[in-house]
């Protein structure tokens, strides 16, 4: 349920679950754990993540988050090994995004989506809390009281909104979408690993 494609420097991950709206089960969070752990061994020096179908994911799948999954370190455990990347990393949004879901496109380095995108993440509403540093990066891009609107009045963000209130860094048509990532990484692509992870690390230090 999770595809990965390496070429040239560049590892592109799929959530692939289109019939249920890419809903993240254990077994697949598991999956994009291990491809996201690999890259920096593998000599990764972009890396995207997006999903098959009309819809980037519905967050947690159902029957697995009231089994437990919806609390379950796992999902704080992958933002993490996300944003500690030494690579470029690019969420190539699909379609909507819910729930914990969120969590590895906000700790991408960037993010853009097809007009159609969606952002919400129910916990109000589900009687879960988010996990911490979800929060921590959604008001460091949009501020705290946009965060307010995300995560306790149940907003759907549309892409535009999403994009003013930068937690998107860019729109494009979805035949464009993984050609736009691939354009943004291209810099990337061209340089030694050490030097892509030399200037991210100068960025986040900043």
């Amino acid at each position: 349920m999770i595809r990965t494609a390496d070429e040239g420097g560049l590892r592109i991950v799929t959530l692939d679950r289109a019939d249920k709206a890419n809903s993240l089960t254990r077994a697949m969070l598991g999956e994009i754990e291990a491809a996201v752990a690999s890259a920096a061994a593998d000599g990764v020096r972009a890396l995207v993540l997006t999903g098959a179908g009309r819809v980037f994911s519905a967050g947690a799948d159902l029957d697995e988050a009231r089994a437990g999954l919806a609390t379950d370190p796992v999902w704080e455990r992958l933002s993490a090994a996300v944003a500690a990347l030494p690579c470029l990393t690019v969420a190539a949004l699909n379609g909507t995004i819910a729930g914990g879901a969120m969590g590895m496109a906000l700790a991408c380095d960037l993010r853009i989506a097809v007009p159609e995108t969606r952002l919400f993440y129910p916990v109000m509403r589900l009687g879960f809390r988010p996990q911490p540093s979800d929060v921590g990066r959604l008001v460091a891009l949009a501020g705290p009281a946009r965060a307010r609107m995300i995560l306790m009045a149940g907003v759907k963000a549309t892409s535009d909104e999403a994009l003013a209130w930068g937690i998107l860094d860019r729109i494009v048509p979805p035949d464009q979408l993984l050609p736009e990532a691939a354009r943004l990484a291209a810099d990337a692509l061209g340089a030694s690993p050490d030097h892509v992870a030399a200037i991210k690390a100068m960025v986040a230090a900043a």
